[in-house]
């Protein structure tokens, strides 16, 4: 069994919509704000997308579907608890299995969605504004006559927003603040996350638009709810097996973004990022950036599926990581990488590509809403 609850907001009018779980949609003063959405569900396995060319086509729909559903088999084996939407529900016994009606379910939810906003004109109003759409899964115990637990009901949740994307040349400014993802669960995407990112906000300087992570404040590994990429020089004795295509040092940089193994999250524009410098021969290596070698770091870069690909301005680090999680960011000493201010080749070109790979990969709205 499973149930499905929505809500959106619209630029236009800024009124809120929600679609209830028996399908009645209902009009509502206030709808969450996405972080409110994520942390008022409990636990439970999530996917953010959005809009692309004005709201004519979803960004890269079938893989953030296929990850989803990945991502509630890996929990399910490795975390259980973490999808669930109450913390006193009882562990699963067992695995928890998508039923089959699972992709029909959730894009039905979709078409009902798009066809009842576009419908009543509540179309983004501005040429720059797109939809932002969060699909996130948990999974709600389901007890016998008797009261104990036996089976448990996959509930799906999809969140619209409104969402303008930051033009490119707008630059993104980091700080290190946090630890890494939690192990074993790292590789997944899991709504209680957002309340661990939640305690690094007193650690953010107030230009800073994210916030990178890191387990010894040296090696950094990605950014709170972005993947980190940083464009560096060559070493001379860089050659030592970890690049992944160096194509005849066609180029003398080489891209590095920490690896999987590291417990980064496994973004879908991350690994656009591989396949884009494996089809351009820019060579790659997923090893995590390290800090003291800032020096001949050219650019840099963070991802994700609203923002896509922003070059990085600026990066700064405690002085003494140690300490800086007992302090708030005015207390902290740090050190600053600046960069030139604007985005370089290669970031450029890997964008240009993630672009075209964007409109080859859009999933039609129209196509959605004729489900």
């Amino acid at each position: 069994m499973m149930t499905t609850t929505m809500s959106m907001s619209m630029s236009k009018s800024r009124r809120r919509l929600v679609v209830m779980s028996d399908g009645v949609i209902v009009s509502k003063e206030e709808a969450p704000p996405i972080k409110e959405f994520l942390e008022g569900n409990g636990g439970g396995a999530y996917t953010t997308t959005r809009t692309h060319n004005n709201s004519d086509s979803l960004l890269f729909w079938d893989r953030h579907f296929h990850r989803l559903s990945h991502d509630v088999h890996l929990l399910s084996n490795q975390a259980p608890h973490l999808l669930l939407s109450s913390s006193h529900s009882p562990p699963p016994p067992h695995i928890i299995q998508l039923p089959p009606t699972w992709q029909p379910t959730l894009h039905a939810s979709l078409s009902k969605l798009f066809s009842f906003a576009f419908n009543n004109h509540n179309h983004p109003s501005h040429s720059d504004s797109e939809l932002a759409i969060t699909t996130l899964v948990t999974a709600t115990a389901s007890s016998s006559s008797s009261g104990s637990s036996s089976s448990y009901i996959l509930n799906v949740h999809l969140h619209l927003d409104s969402y303008v994307p930051p033009a490119f040349g707008v630059p993104a400014h980091l700080a290190l603040a946090g630890y890494g993802r939690p192990l074993p669960a790292a590789a997944a995407k899991y709504s209680l996350w957002v309340r661990n990112r939640s305690i690094l906000q007193n650690l953010r300087p107030p230009s800073v638009t994210e916030l990178l992570l890191s387990n010894d404040g040296h090696h950094i590994l990605e950014g709170s709810i972005t993947n980190f990429f940083v464009v560096s020089r060559k070493k001379r004795d860089s050659d030592d097996g970890k690049a992944m295509h160096d194509f005849g040092n066609k180029y003398p940089f080489e891209v590095q973004t920490a690896p999987i193994s590291d417990g980064v999250l496994p973004g879908i524009i991350r690994q656009l990022v591989l396949e884009v410098c494996r089809s351009e021969g820019i060579p790659i290596r997923e090893i995590a950036p390290s800090w003291s070698e800032r020096e001949i770091w050219e650019e840099a870069f963070i991802t994700n599926s609203l923002r896509l690909l922003q070059h990085v301005d600026s990066i700064q680090v405690p002085t003494d990581w140690q300490s800086a999680h007992s302090k708030t960011w005015k207390d902290i000493s740090w050190t600053k990488k600046q960069f030139l201010g604007k985005p370089g080749m290669i970031t450029t070109i890997i964008l240009e590509k993630i672009m075209d790979k964007a409109i080859l990969e859009g999933y039609p709205i129209s196509n959605i809403c004729a489900w």
